[in-house]
């Protein structure tokens, strides 16, 4: 079996030594959790963070970013820390990482630039590679002048995983040919998602997209609710391909919990454009459920992120269960809990993915659910008729069957779109 963190990290290079840059535009607080989540981006890319500046400003500025005053001192602080490269905590122009760059003689990225390196790194199938190749081209198209002499000062690392520098700096038709070339592939990518949705519609099953920010838990919950082997690491982005795993019930209409990507703050537009049809299942499901990390201070936060992201994929209407995750971290009666969240989503269940406590909760949760959309019925049916048996046997549940002289009964649960070709068959 091949051994992910050997994909993720090369141990060959040399651990790129960064400096984080941030505007505190509003909140300090805010501006604080952000740069300590940019940190947390920056390693796992593989980079060591040597240094963190914020700069109070009212607004984002166009040129340099925090203003020539302060990146001066950075340019010190990245002498004095041997530092080789500069990531900003916002999405910057072409124009601003050429500035920043040439005022500090560093590699410039940006946070976006990270989490599509990160993506990079993390993409396993073909569909992944695709998606995060086309939004890394559609990021750096426009950027091309600013982005090719700063990332060219150390040729490699951070930001120029992917698609490849060379690739990068040549002429915009070649980018364009093969921005369509993807997009083309991709959608042949989902006819083939849309003809699996279609069989589950078609098989009455209910479809549950497991929503929530970033190394919350998720695959590791679907695995102990499913008994899967979904890959699950104590890592950011561990999961980018939209998986999809049955429960285990024996009775009423199956359950289908999909896997998705996670969400994260100032999530790169691009990503979100190039992982639409992964991103459809969200807004094609029959219910969302919400993981959330209790463990993290930042708990509440994180749940107005996710609400907001699914503000943007127009799946906020949908039914919801909220699964409140690691209270063998945090106990839940430790957890900074807005109660407005329960009229917003629904259902809230405590768990522990890990030790397994809460998790049987949840199950009986999901098998009332699966139990909702079928109807128990008896049937009287002819023997002429017998092959409306295996109807039920195919979409449902049979039991209680008896062979009588003139006919065969059966207790029967279907769901109730299956309903009308045995009610010939149902005695009121």
């Amino acid at each position: 079996m091949t051994d992910k963190s050997k994909l993720y990290n090369n141990i060959d290079e040399p651990q790129e030594r960064v400096v984080l840059v941030g505007v505190a535009s509003g909140s300090e607080e805010e501006a604080e959790r952000s740069v300590e989540e940019l940190a947390l981006l920056a390693k796992t890319a593989g980079a060591k963070v040597v240094g963190k500046a914020i700069q109070n400003k009212d607004s984002i500025d166009p040129v340099s970013y925090v203003g020539k005053g302060k990146i001066s001192e950075i340019a010190a602080a990245c002498d004095e820390l041997e530092a080789d490269t500069i990531i900003c905590d916002d999405e910057l122009n072409g124009s601003q990482i050429r500035h920043i760059s040439e005022m500090t003689g560093r590699k410039v990225i940006d946070r976006t630039l990270l989490i599509l390196d990160i993506f990079a790194q993390r993409a396993v199938s073909a569909e992944g590679k695709m998606q995060v190749e086309l939004a890394q081209l559609k990021y750096r198209y426009s950027r091309l002048s600013g982005m090719g002499r700063s990332l060219s000062r150390l040729g490699g690392g951070i930001g120029t995983r992917g698609p490849g520098e060379t690739k990068l700096e040549t002429d915009r038709r070649h980018i364009n040919r093969r921005i369509g070339y993807i997009k083309n592939a991709l959608k042949q990518t989902g006819v083939r998602r849309d003809r699996i949705r279609g069989a589950r519609r078609e098989s009455d099953a209910v479809t549950i997209a497991v929503v929530g920010y970033t190394n919350a838990g998720k695959s590791t919950l679907i695995n102990v609710l499913c008994e899967s082997n979904l890959y699950a690491e104590n890592k950011l982005f561990a999961t980018l391909d939209a998986t999809a795993r049955r429960l285990p019930f024996s009775e009423g209409v199956d359950v289908v919990l999909m896997d998705t990507v996670g969400f994260i703050r100032k999530l790169p537009h691009q990503l979100i454009e190039a992982f639409n049809s992964t991103l459809e299942e969200i807004a094609d499901a029959d219910m969302i459920m919400h993981v959330v990390d209790t463990s993290d201070p930042d708990m509440t936060r994180h749940m107005e992120i996710a609400e907001e992201l699914l503000g943007r994929l127009k799946a906020t209407s949908k039914p919801r269960i909220t699964v409140f995750n690691k209270i063998d971290v945090k106990g839940f009666e430790d957890v900074p809990y807005d109660p407005a969240f329960n009229t917003k989503d629904g259902t809230v269940i405590p768990v522990s993915a890990h030790t397994g406590e809460g998790v049987g909760y949840l199950m009986e949760e999901l098998k009332q659910i699966a139990r909702a959309g079928n109807v128990s019925v008896r049937l009287f049916i002819p023997y002429s008729d017998a092959g409306a048996l295996d109807h039920c046997r195919k979409y449902g549940t049979v039991a209680n069957v008896s062979y009588e002289d003139d006919c065969i009964t059966a207790d029967v649960l279907l769901p109730r779109s299956r309903l009308p070709k045995v009610a010939a068959y149902m005695i009121k």
